[in-house]
């Protein structure tokens, strides 16, 4: 009976050792999974992107990615320097600069909506919409991607800069479906307004901190 303890302890070492065994074999093999598909999983996160870019601005056959900031536009590349705004340069067979693809997000009805629009420095507007990611009601909110009436708004949606190049000539902004009278406002969904004005902020939110740093520095761009 005096060798129970011993043999009990014995045990439990055994099982804690055994333990530690399988989570640390099992530890090695999720980052060997991690790491053997994380190649692929960026492959794949690049040519969803470039597809999000080239329907939002036709005819480009190649994107780049930028990053705008106070001091001017720099290529992305590892971590993001503080206050910068990402966006995508789409050039055309020629090596051309077609346009600009840039990221708007803004609370919906449900949850955070996200959208890529396009913008023509040439014409100085949003010239094209596509949505990255959604939750609004089936049927009622998914229409921003659906409804042509309502992505007609994107053809040429005003977005010029102020004279003094440091925001918008007129915000970006939603009204009630029918009531659209200026080239710079969007016409709402009817009976999805919430998510017609998420989609309004996020573009005028994301082009008043992009545009005016982008604008002065587009000569970059065309020399790429």
């Amino acid at each position: 009976m005096n060798g129970a303890p011993a043999v009990v302890a014995t045990s439990s070492r055994a099982m804690v050792a055994t333990l530690a065994l399988v989570a640390t074999l099992c530890g090695i093999l999720i980052v060997s999974a991690y790491q053997g598909t994380l190649s692929a999983v960026t492959a794949n996160k690049r040519v969803a992107l470039e597809r999000a870019v080239f329907k939002v601005v036709p005819g480009a056959v190649s994107v780049k990615e930028f990053v705008a900031g106070p001091a001017g536009i720099a290529p992305a590349g590892g971590v993001p320097a503080k206050d910068t705004v990402k966006f995508y340069a789409a050039y055309d067979a020629a090596g051309a600069l077609k346009g600009i693809a840039a990221e708007g997000s803004a609370s919906g009805y449900a949850d955070v909506v996200r959208v890529l629009y396009a913008w023509d420095p040439a014409r100085q507007a949003i010239t094209g919409l596509g949505v990255i990611a959604m939750r609004e009601t089936p049927g009622i909110g998914d229409k921003i991607y659906t409804d042509a009436a309502f992505l007609a708004n994107f053809e040429a949606l005003d977005a010029r800069l102020d004279a003094s190049g440091t925001a918008l000539a007129n915000p970006i902004r939603v009204v009630k479906h029918g009531s659209k009278r200026n080239p710079w406002e969007i016409d709402a969904i009817s009976g999805a307004t919430v998510t017609s004005k998420a989609v309004g902020r996020g573009i005028n939110d994301s082009a008043q901190r992009l545009l005016p740093r982008l604008a002065p520095n587009l000569d970059q761009l065309r020399g790429n």
